[in-house]
């Protein structure tokens, strides 16, 4: 039972602070924009889905580990993952460029 409300926890610290990253930084949405600034060795963090397609998922966790950048596994599906975006359609990973006021970057606990 506490961890279920740890999860729960850390499961909405990430959706405030993704929130705020919408609000004051930069970001691109989507599987193609993602590799784009993974290569231009833009990106920062990037964020998946869980029900991302796995062929997909390892492509852009190669990429991230050439680039050296943090891959965070969203718990939750592209639906959620659009909704703590404040979109309404599904998004199923989506690269970090400046995170703004948000220290989103810093928060993600072994990532690096």
């Amino acid at each position: 039972m506490v961890a279920a409300k740890k999860t729960k926890k850390t499961h909405e610290s990430i959706n405030n602070r993704l929130a705020l990253v919408m609000k004051s930084g930069k970001y691109t949405l989507g599987y193609k924009t993602v590799l784009k600034t993974l290569r231009g060795s833009k990106a920062k963090l990037v964020i998946i889905a869980n029900n991302c397609p796995p062929l997909r998922k390892s492509e852009i966790e190669y990429y991230a580990m050439l680039c050296k950048v943090g891959v965070h596994h969203y718990n939750g599906n592209n639906v959620d993952l659009g909704t703590a975006c404040g979109k309404y359609f599904r998004v199923c990973c989506l690269s970090i460029i400046d995170p703004g006021d948000s220290d989103i970057i810093k928060s993600m606990p072994g990532d690096h």
